[in-house]
């Protein structure tokens, strides 16, 4: 079940701290911040503790994306603080995802791109600083819209040269600076 509680507000706020630090203020994915001005990205927060519940609350959280308009939810974070810890899990998951997409007949409408606290591309070591560019707070699924990528991606020339620039932003930035970009003020 998605939570509207208070008990989750610490998590909703770090996420935030996480979206306008790193994500946007490192521009790691040019397109965030025009949704983030517009108000236009829902943060859901699931109360789940296994696989089985989170991918209920991604079912509910899909069809809602699916039935609101753009103008009002254009995006959708569904954090998972309290299931999906493990990595590997978490990144298994990401199969039982794309075949709830095609269950819900949602295949060229949405897709699900995923964060992790221990996110890590294959081939790269668990401190390797590009794996940070995918690394949040808690266990995240982002619900995506696939006109709203197309959209972007036209008005962004250079859309396949963004995880380069995302990793020498990194390198750049180092270990010691993402942890000081993290830390609240």
């Amino acid at each position: 079940m998605i939570s509207t509680s208070d008990a989750y507000a610490n998590v909703v706020a770090e996420t935030r701290h996480w979206l306008n630090q790193a994500v946007i203020g490192l521009n790691l994915c040019p397109f965030a911040k025009a949704v983030q001005v517009k108000d236009q990205i829902r943060f859901a927060v699931s109360d789940a503790t296994d696989a089985e519940g989170v991918l209920t609350d991604l079912q509910d959280e899909l069809a809602l994306l699916a039935e609101t308009d753009p103008e009002k939810i254009d995006t959708t974070l569904l954090i998972i603080p309290d299931a999906l810890d493990d990595f590997l899990e978490f990144n298994d998951f990401e199969d039982l995802s794309d075949r709830l997409l095609k269950r819900m007949r949602l295949v060229g409408e949405l897709q699900v791109a995923t964060f992790h606290p221990q996110f890590q591309f294959a081939d790269t070591q668990p401190d390797d600083i590009e794996n940070y560019t995918n690394r949040s707070p808690y266990p995240i699924l982002h619900l995506l819209r696939e006109d709203s990528i197309d959209r972007a991606v036209e008005s962004f020339p250079d859309a396949a040269e963004i995880y380069e620039k995302n990793i020498d932003t990194m390198q750049k930035l180092g270990l010691e600076g993402w942890k000081k970009l993290m830390t609240k003020a």
